[in-house]
């Protein structure tokens, strides 16, 4: 342990001395490079800029990071779509996205447009190397002075690396990289093809992007035609197109132009006399105050073609011309129809929105109302809104039920009261009809018969039975979650107004399922054809059978002839449909349809207040009368579904209507809902008396329903 201590304590002995030594020899050596005086003060100097520098380099890759990120994908990303909307005729109804157009090459474009671009954004854009060292120590000493931004320090290629790869946010990060991908851009690319892309792709105003697109938009020509009043107007844009936009401020747009004329002069590219006559003559643009367009059924429309394109339906084409289905008449009439009732019987009724879809059976979507106003509120209540559809959601429950084979329009049912568990349904105002065949119930709208159906449905299950209920619903067309609740088969659950229309468009046409579209063929800037929807859309597949749907379908004419949306029938075609009021009067719906149109009319307030007593047999089913009563104007009526040539099936024949008139014409019922029911359920049980019994059948009409004391109202 000893001689181990004393190699330990030598050893450290022989290292330090062994450390001292070569910091002395280090010393001397250092030494012979010693300096004193100025020489000494240039040597830190040179250390600490190596320092500095280091450091700066390593700072400046941090921030180049971001900027080759930005280059690592494909830098000339694919633009915003640009779509120009027809109608079905082929007439021009709109645009959205933006509106891009970059068919015109730069030498084709007048030398006094370019010139007008480089003197007022960049006249030095040809001498610097992406980044205008000298203009950007100008406008700094410019803006000092000012105490101000008066004059902007970016070139051109700076802002083209803006408009390709960055935001509009004013920030020293944003302007680094922005710095850092105009290097990278004057080294990919010439000059020549810099000051094309930046004047295909700049914002203009008004929507536009790109110098040709403006033109188009502000003047109605070509870029390769515009005068050099109307070029100066355009190049002042770039500045700030919103505040110059001729269509929005024509006298700050002719201001700005007339600032170009004169750094036309100043940077030597024209004279005084030769920019004269463009001061003297203004540019005036085109009038579009006065352009109206289906704005609730371009939106639609436009994210119909923006799924296709995301979806990889469109090839790489990102301007394209798109003929939809639209029937202008049909959207204005509709839009008419509804600020009528809005402004006569809105605020007696306290209603403030309606929205409506109509389209046709196989899904092409005529027309589309989003609201009042789109001006004032650009939210689609027809497309987005999710509200209760309340009895207009029954045809879905007595479909499912005709589907088991033991229910058709002839049945005895019951209206008694129904409880499931502490839950109890009652009919609106409380009315009870006792036996009546089930095409009454449905034309009267009975809550506590749809309940029990649903209980049939599932044999005795009730949450069997709307299981199978809401599968037939999504499989019809509804799109939104359904929660499977004890109130579901009288409509409390939400849907869109274009997902009832659509379902209703299976009754409509059969059974089939239907995709709503807008695009009936799309065509990408060259004209060629890149989608037809009767070759590339989703087609019609069968979801339920054609038999139980006509059967459905002569019940739902009851309801128009003899229940609750009498206001729906029409002089020369036959109306098929079913109304639907919620609790308190906050929503009001008419869902039916011809043998030509499916339609769809929703009444209700955004904030869910409640209306005063408006049903759906009141203001939605008058609208929906209106609206297909011109909509069927020379057309062939084509009779619905499964109706026979009075407009009704054999089955239905057998009883009489419920006022105990025929159905030609338009006689009403005089006789009371209950006399009515009475005299159909005796003609019903003279059809009936041959028909065996099925097992269930009298359980369900005897209307046995569990104990229960609370009440809940769900309105026709």
């Amino acid at each position: 342990m000893l001689a181990l201590d004393a190699w330990f304590d030598s050893s450290v002995f022989r290292g330090r001395r062994g450390v001292l030594r070569a910091y002395g020899d280090y010393a001397v050596f250092m030494e012979r490079f010693g300096v004193a005086g100025l020489r000494r003060w240039a040597v830190e100097l040179c250390c600490e800029g190596l320092t500095l520098g280091l450091g700066g380099a390593i700072v400046a890759l941090a921030l180049a990071i971001p900027a080759f990120h930005l280059t690592s994908e494909d830098w000339l990303k694919k633009q915003d779509l640009a779509v120009t909307f027809l109608d079905r005729t082929g007439a021009d109804v709109g645009r959205r996205g933006i509106l891009h157009d970059d068919s015109v090459p730069i030498d084709q474009m007048p030398p006094y447009l370019i010139h007008s671009v480089l003197a007022t954004e960049d006249r030095r854009f040809f001498d610097h190397f992406g980044i205008d060292v000298i203009g950007t120590l100008r406008a700094v000493t410019v803006n000092a002075n000012a105490s101000g931004v008066v004059q902007g320090g970016s070139s051109l290629t700076q802002q083209l690396a803006k408009n390709l790869f960055l935001s509009n946010e004013r920030t020293i990060g944003r302007k680094i990289i922005e710095a850092y991908l105009a290097l990278w851009l004057e080294h990919h690319m010439s000059k020549h093809e810099i000051l094309q892309t930046y004047l295909d792709r700049v914002y203009m105003g008004g929507g536009t992007f790109g110098i040709q697109a403006a033109s188009e938009f502000y003047f109605g020509k070509s870029v390769r035609d515009v005068s050099l009043a109307e070029a100066a107007m355009l190049a002042g844009l770039f500045k700030a197109p919103t505040k110059y936009a001729p269509h929005i401020n024509l006298p700050a747009a002719r201001a700005r132009a007339g600032d170009v004329l004169s750094n036309l002069v100043d940077a030597g590219y024209m004279t005084e006399g030769q920019v004269y006559p463009a001061r003297r003559n203004p540019a005036t643009p085109v009038d579009r105050t006065r352009e109206v367009a289906p704005d609730w059924y371009l939106d639609y429309a436009y994210d119909e073609v923006r799924r296709l394109a995301e979806a990889g339906k469109l090839g790489s084409s990102r301007v394209l011309t798109v003929r939809t289905a639209l029937d202008s008449a049909i959207q204005a009439r509709s839009e008419s129809v509804i600020e009528d009732q809005l402004r006569e019987k809105g605020p007696s009724y306290h209603a403030k929105q309606s929205a409506m879809v109509l389209m046709e059976p196989d899904g092409a979507v005529r027309a589309i109302v989003g609201g009042r106003d789109y001006g004032a509120s650009q939210f689609n209540r027809a497309t987005v809104a999710q509200r209760q559809p309340g009895s207009s959601f029954k045809p879905f429950v007595y479909l499912a039920a005709i589907e088991t084979g033991r229910f058709k329009p002839t049945t005895m049912v019951t209206d008694s009261p129904v409880c499931i568990g502490t839950w109890c349904v009652r009919n609106y105002e409380g009315e009870q009809m006792g036996t009546l065949p089930l095409w009454a119930a449905l034309a009267h709208s009975l809550n506590t018969v749809a309940v029990k159906l649903s209980i049939a449905i599932g044999n005795g299950s009730p949450k069997a039975g709307r299981a199978k209920i809401i599968d037939l619903a999504h499989s019809l067309g509804l799109t939104t979650p359904l929660d499977d609740t004890v109130s579901l088969p009288v409509g409390a659950d939400v849907v869109t107004v274009i997902d009832m229309a659509t379902a209703y468009s299976a009754f409509a046409n059969g059974g089939k399922r239907v995709q709503p579209y807008a695009a009936v063929d799309i065509r990408d800037g060259h004209g060629d054809l890149v989608y037809r929807h009767d070759r590339d859309g989703p087609q019609p597949r069968q979801v339920a059978p054609a038999a139980d749907v006509a059967t459905l379908n002569t019940m739902l004419a009851r309801v128009v002839t003899d229940g609750t949306g009498r206001a729906a029938r029409l002089d020369d075609a036959v109306a098929v449909g079913k109304t639907g009021t919620t609790n308190n009067y906050r929503d009001a719906w008419f869902c039916g349809f011809t043998g030509n149109y499916v339609a769809a009319v929703w009444y209700g307030n955004d904030d869910y207040a409640p209306m005063e007593k408006v049903t759906g047999g009141t203001l939605p089913a008058a609208t929906w009368h209106d609206v297909m009563q011109f909509a069927q104007q020379n057309v062939e009526a084509r009779l619905p579904f499964g109706l026979g040539p009075a407009g009704q099936s054999a089955t239905v024949a057998a009883a009489p209507l419920a006022g105990g008139t025929q159905p030609a014409g338009n006689n009403r019922s005089t006789l009371s809902p209950r006399s009515a029911a009475v005299v159909g359920a005796i003609a019903a049980l003279v059809a009936d008396a041959d028909r065996p019994r099925l097992a269930g059948d009298d359980a369900f009409a005897a209307g046995n329903a569990a104990p229960g004391t609370a009440a809940a109202t769900r309105m026709p």
